[in-house]
């Protein structure tokens, strides 16, 4: 299964093995207009970076709306999947998958026609959202509680092309700026024996294309797509290649000129026929060369980004395409850390891999204890969660009493501290019977912690804007 580290650690130095093909193609283009040596390693790097969030989607497209066998298969495009459970540690495709709130996924083909989404009213104490992200990346829009309310509502979602009058009973047009898009939902659940509640919600659910909520004849089918396979092992030498491909669907915008022209100086972007198995073998190695030092520049952006507060480094990431302006690091940042995650007034997301003292959380070395002190939970006007994932993977963990994460509606069967704190046990052994309510299970290795705060307040204390709020979260203690 395809995860971030999979997928990419290891890009540069697979890609240096690769056996040289003798294309004409490849020479050809290397004689006419291949970059100098220095030259295409830095394109090669600045590529990377730009392409990381790129691919990356990609891949989770194709196993969610493509491949119907790669175990993690949702459903075909312009079809919504609701997911009748939480994430669990089965869930492989998406790093850092929240465990708090069943999933929607549609993914949208947005060529022939818009889409419209409907949704139904929903009890205000419920939270959820639908969160529009394209092939970019970008948090191009919102539905739910905070952005529209609890209302039933139509909304309709359009490709960067579209042009046309919006019809009556459709509240609000998001355009994508590429022509596959994914709606994520994320619908509250508040206990295992709230399920059902939550698959009602989903029910309500609707995707249909506008022809059909118009109930007129739909426009002629857009061409079949023979969308390139892509795992972990393709990816370690075909990273170029997908975004290729990719860029096709994802018209070029004013602030991509520079880049997108260095891209089609090594073959990349739409009408360009890379293949990397074809190149030179001193062209594979610019590529790898660039491509490992550009992964080594987002691991250290990630490690550093926003700022450190208690051991936990709190960050505004995720955003539009604004919010980024042109900064390709910043979002490859975003996607690393957790693709698809919220804007920061969606849902702020402290995250650790260390403890208070600068010490790598490790489970199979130490305890934990992370104590929110009396009146100072994490201020939402929604929920909060803290949840646990292996260090290495960023994945869900398995362990014996199946609890990935706690959070605020856990809290009536929690015990809190005589002076009113509450104190979470984070390890991989049971703390005790009498603990057991507020025990985290960590893996028996190396630890990434994330808080999630859905919906943060804004007035104080609040921990917006992210790092610089009043609100701060505490260290977690070794024991």
């Amino acid at each position: 299964m395809l995860t971030k580290r999979d997928l990419l650690r290891s890009a540069a130095m697979t890609a240096l093995a690769v056996t040289t093909a003798k294309s004409t193609q490849a020479i050809a283009q290397n004689k006419a207009d291949w970059p100098r040596l220095l030259e295409a390693k830095d394109i090669a790097e600045a590529g990377f970076i730009y392409g990381l969030p790129i691919v990356m989607n990609y891949a989770v497209m194709y196993e969610y709306a493509v491949d119907r066998n790669s175990g993690q298969f949702k459903a075909p495009f312009n079809q919504i999947k609701n997911e009748p459970n939480v994430y669990t540690y089965k869930d492989t495709a998406i790093v850092t998958p929240n465990s708090d709130t069943p999933y929607s996924f549609v993914w949208l083909d947005l060529r022939a026609e818009p889409v419209v989404l409907s949704v139904p009213a929903i009890d205000p104490k419920r939270y959820y959202s639908v969160m529009l992200c394209d092939g970019n990346t970008y948090n191009y829009g919102y539905i739910g509680t905070r952005a529209t309310g609890s209302e039933a509502g139509d909304y309709m979602v359009v490709g960067p092309d579209w042009k046309g009058d919006t019809p009556a009973g459709i509240k609000q047009v998001f355009r994508s700026s590429t022509q596959f898009t994914l709606a994520g939902y994320r619908t509250q659940l508040f206990g295992p024996d709230d399920l059902d509640n939550v698959k009602k919600v989903q029910a309500g659910y609707k995707v249909q294309m506008l022809s059909a909520y118009l109930k007129q004849t739909p426009p002629a089918a857009s061409p079949r797509i023979d969308f390139p396979k892509i795992d972990k092992e393709l990816v370690k030498t075909n990273f170029f290649d997908y975004l290729d491909f990719a860029l096709q669907f994802a018209p070029e915008q004013s602030n991509e000129k520079e880049i997108r022209a260095k891209l089609a100086r090594i073959g990349v972007g739409p009408g360009k026929t890379l293949n990397f198995k074809d190149l030179p073998l001193e062209h594979k190695l610019e590529l790898g060369l660039g491509m490992k030092e550009g992964q080594r520049k987002v691991d250290e952006a990630v490690a550093n980004a926003g700022k450190a507060i208690n051991g936990w480094r709190v960050s505004g990431l995720p955003g539009d395409s604004a919010h980024y302006n042109g900064d390709w690091l910043k979002r490859a940042v975003a996607a690393q850390a957790g693709i698809y995650g919220n804007d920061p007034a969606e849902a702020t997301y402290p995250f650790t891999r260390v403890d208070s003292d600068g010490q790598t959380l490790d489970g199979s070395k130490h305890n934990y204890t992370l104590t929110f002190p009396a009146g100072q939970l994490p201020p939402v006007n929604s929920f909060w969660s803290v949840t646990m994932y292996d260090g290495k993977s960023q994945l869900l963990i398995k362990n014996p009493i199946n609890r990935y994460l706690i959070n605020s509606p856990m809290l009536p069967g929690m015990k809190k501290n005589e002076d009113g704190s509450l104190t979470l046990y984070v390890q991989k052994d049971s703390p005790g019977a009498d603990k057991e309510a507020n025990w985290l299970p960590a893996p028996n290795d190396t630890i990434y912690l994330v808080m999630r705060l859905y919906w943060p307040k804004t007035e104080a204390p609040s921990i917006l804007p992210a790092g610089e709020g009043t609100w701060q979260p505490p260290g977690v203690k070794r024991v």
